[in-house]
């Protein structure tokens, strides 16, 4: 079962996928939210299915956008895998790195991103993305943090690192929140199709050349870990994103170059979809 959005920016329409059919979730709620997920949205789409309640819908032609609606929150963990901190010049952090993009980064799987004005080193990183299903308030354990995960996407916290890193007292949020800087799909799949988080292969590539190639186990601190962490201190809500880090492999190692309007980036987290997104100029 993997839930989707199809339709104009702004005007998508939910549907489920299962079994290579897609049903209109319509009957059901007007948008993949956290007010749909917090009332058990998840269970009422697999009760409809399996009832035969959901009516079949045509969706070639249309446009995929992001399997969730617009986040209340979208939360970013930095650094969180030990290659990717060492490639940066930085050594392991004692503890979650937290920064925040504005959730009007977030844009279809197949939609265009658009190389910032000024940019000169635009940066994709292919992350798992967790999709919060209830209020996640000072968690007591990590049983309880898996509780809270509604399910898993594919999502590119793109970045533009002169932004990021090159402007005084440290910038990471104006680095991270352009427009269109996070792409996220094609699918949302639930977290009780996911057994572990922590065995998914990650990968990326430019212009059909790998970039990414590693599995959520190189993370340093687990999906658990991170929900239990921010739990701590501030409020997770339905519907909230949290970019749980990225591998190796990105253009600030200095291995490859940064992007520029008419490159092609795909991202992919085995079994949660893969995304394509052709550059542009804003």
């Amino acid at each position: 079962m993997k839930l989707m959005q199809v339709g104009a920016p702004g005007r998508e329409r939910p549907v489920v996928l299962e079994d290579g059919r897609h049903y209109d979730l319509s009957p059901l709620t007007s948008a993949v939210d956290g007010a749909f997920l917090e009332r058990g949205g998840l269970r009422r789409v697999r009760e409809a299915l399996d009832d035969g309640a959901l009516a079949e819908i045509d969706v070639v032609g249309l446009r995929i956008g992001a399997p969730i609606a617009r986040p209340g929150a979208v939360l970013c963990i930095g650094q969180n895998y030990a290659a990717h901190a060492a490639e940066t010049g930085d050594p392991p952090p004692a503890e979650p790195i937290l920064f925040h993009k504005s959730p009007n980064t977030v844009v279809g799987p197949y939609d265009e991103v658009l190389i910032p004005r000024g940019s000169e080193r635009t940066d994709w990183e292919v992350e798992l993305g967790v999709v919060i299903g209830k209020r996640a308030r000072y968690l007591e354990t990590l049983r309880d943090a898996r509780s809270c995960i509604a399910g898993y996407v594919t999502s590119d916290d793109v970045s533009e690192r002169a932004f990021q890193l090159g402007r005084p007292g440290g910038q990471w949020s104006k680095g991270k929140s352009c427009e269109t800087f996070n792409p996220l799909g094609p699918w949302l799949v639930p977290a009780d199709e996911v057994p572990d988080p922590q065995v998914l292969e990650i990968r990326s590539w430019v212009n059909g050349e790998p970039r990414q190639d590693s599995k959520t186990s190189d993370m340093i601190f687990t999906v658990d870990e991170i929900i239990w962490h921010l739990s701590q201190f501030v409020v997770l809500e339905p519907g909230d994103l949290v970019n749980t880090g990225t591998p190796e492999g990105v253009a600030l190692s200095g291995r490859f170059g940064y992007l520029r309007p008419g490159d092609v980036v795909e991202t992919e987290v085995a079994g949660l979809g893969r995304q394509r997104n052709v550059c542009g100029q804003a």
